[in-house]
């Protein structure tokens, strides 16, 4: 088995976690996984003649609600590192002209030589420890346009020994070292001194997950 990119943490998942991710990812949310999602890309706002970049994008189930926004002239470019979420997001993607995939890591300086109205990072950026995740906004924010919307789809910040037991219990069995850290963070703060601002959130799964939007400046 290769050695993973960081000790530690998840976002190197195994071809079967890969290959049932949503299906596992509403388990886990107590059937509550697939609403709050829809309901988060509902709250984007998404624009007809949008181009967006999905970071991190997995199997394409986001991409696959966010095209039902965007009308021809709309654009969906995902990104990933896994292939079997190349295959899955290909195969549901398949024949659709607006939306492509790119085969990147989005942890290390790359340019895909054109910027986007906005771009998504849905439940990846807490798998990575800080330092990492400082470049990956990096690449977010050379990504998009000027006064365009960075979305960042995670965990809000909140207090995990406040959680039900049973809460508490799943979170530290699925999730890794680094989102104990990333829920501590005041990402508003951190979005300020990457150039970020006109803030805007949305709570779900009883704000224990945030859409926090920001414009570039």
């Amino acid at each position: 088995m290769a050695k993973p990119l960081y000790e530690g943490s998840k976002i190197e998942l195994t071809p079967t976690i890969a290959r049932h991710y949503d299906r596992i990812m509403n388990t886990i949310s107590f059937g509550k996984y697939d609403r709050f999602i829809r309901r988060a890309i509902l709250d984007m706002e998404i624009s007809e003649d949008d181009e967006i970049l999905d970071l991190g994008c997995g199997t394409g189930k986001n991409a696959a609600l966010m095209a039902d926004h965007i009308g021809e002239s709309g654009r969906i470019t995902g990104i990933d590192l896994s292939p079997v979420m190349e295959k899955r997001f290909l195969e549901k993607h398949a024949g659709d002209q607006r939306i492509e995939f790119q085969k990147q890591r989005i942890d290390i300086p790359f340019s895909i030589k054109k910027q986007f109205d906005k771009v998504l990072l849905s439940f990846v950026i807490h798998g990575f420890p800080h330092d990492v995740r400082k470049r990956i906004l990096e690449n977010a924010t050379a990504s998009l346009k000027k006064g365009g919307k960075l979305m960042i789809l995670d965990f809000a910040e909140f207090d995990m020994e406040e959680m039900p037991w049973h809460h508490r219990l799943v979170f530290k069995k699925v999730e890794c070292i680094y989102a104990f850290d990333y829920i501590e963070k005041d990402w508003k703060e951190i979005l300020g001194s990457h150039g970020y601002e006109n803030f805007k959130e949305q709570h779900y799964f009883r704000n224990y997950a945030r859409l926090l939007s920001a414009e570039k400046k």
